[in-house]
């Protein structure tokens, strides 16, 4: 009998020593018949050794720090290049592998040997509520991921072959502005290559926080979302694709008090697409309606993003 494929599991970590032991935890009690081992990256933080203690039979956790660019991005090439597995998934440090996760995720990676990257649906747990998001396709191609991010897939539902990082569509973009929307450059990247297998399964407990690293960084934000449309050109096949980016955009410029600019990219938003909701929501917060932050806490509610 051929022996499954071993996995190995990069989880970034930073200041959340116990969420980060919930997530290994989940990964190391996978009903998989195959080896597991996870490689915790400790990014801007202090590697805590003794988490190699939860090592047992065919699990295996590794310590290391991040050597490349600080952030996520570099976080995860970091547990990438280090990683041992045939294949590699992601799973962030305060959320959770729900049991069977990744078992089925490697029987439809073998199912379909031209497959380089799998995704599954995810459970969405903010402020005392759940929500399940899944997408009911069993394909991802790049047009798709053109016109909508997806959120459905989420970093902490990928797995992909070893082979397709570093021979292939490579690693985790490391020059965005802040490592934010890094994934999103990801999933366009690896869609490029060959369409994503997505599961239509929540296998994946994600945490949203009311407080994120990213919560207050409006400016970054603003400028990691004009660096991709500019570096994926192919939104101009896609306006509402397009027209979307643009009204994150004009969001995070108003939430960060910048009128001018919230207006600039609102109508840049409604010239691609008159019924993008996000500029009405722009306009609304730098016309000072409605407050940002009020904005997020109803869409977090609902399972979803700005």
């Amino acid at each position: 009998m051929t022996r499954p494929p071993s996995v190995s599991v990069v989880v970034p970590t930073r200041d959340r020593p116990e969420l980060l032991r919930a997530a290994l935890a989940a990964i190391l009690a996978q009903e998989y018949p195959g080896s597991i081992e996870a490689v915790v990256v400790f990014d801007q933080s202090t590697p805590d050794e003794s988490l190699t203690g939860l090592s047992g039979p065919d699990r295996a956790v590794r310590v290391i720090g991040n050597g490349r660019a600080p952030g996520l991005a570099g976080a995860r090439n970091s547990g990438t290049l280090a990683a041992e597995g045939e294949l590699i998934a992601f799973c962030d440090d305060d959320d959770e592998w729900l049991p069977g996760k990744l078992a089925a995720q490697v029987d439809a990676l073998a199912a379909d040997p031209a497959a380089e990257f799998v995704c599954c649906g995810i459970r969405v747990s903010y402020d005392g509520n759940t929500v399940d998001r899944v997408l009911d396709k069993d394909r991802i191609t790049l047009d798709d991921l053109l016109r909508d991010r997806l959120t459905e897939l989420h970093p902490s539902t990928f797995l992909i072959r070893a082979t397709a990082l570093r021979d292939g569509f490579g690693l985790v973009d490391e020059e965005i502005p802040g490592s934010y929307a890094e994934d999103y450059e990801f999933l366009l990247r690896a869609a490029r290559s060959a369409p994503l297998i997505n599961l239509p399964t929540p296998s994946v407990l994600v945490r949203w926080h009311k407080r994120s690293y990213f919560a207050q960084r409006w400016d970054t934000i603003s400028e990691a979302l004009q660096w991709l449309l500019r570096r994926y050109p192919e939104f101009a096949t896609q306006p509402a694709g397009a027209a979307r980016v643009a009204g994150q955009i004009a969001f995070a410029q108003a939430a960060s008090g910048d009128r001018r600019g919230a207006v600039r990219w609102a109508g840049r938003t409604l010239r691609s697409n008159p019924r993008e909701p996000r500029a009405y929501l722009a306009l609304a917060v730098a016309g000072r309606v409605v407050r940002a932050d009020a904005v997020l806490r109803t869409l977090h509610k609902r399972g979803r993003g700005i």
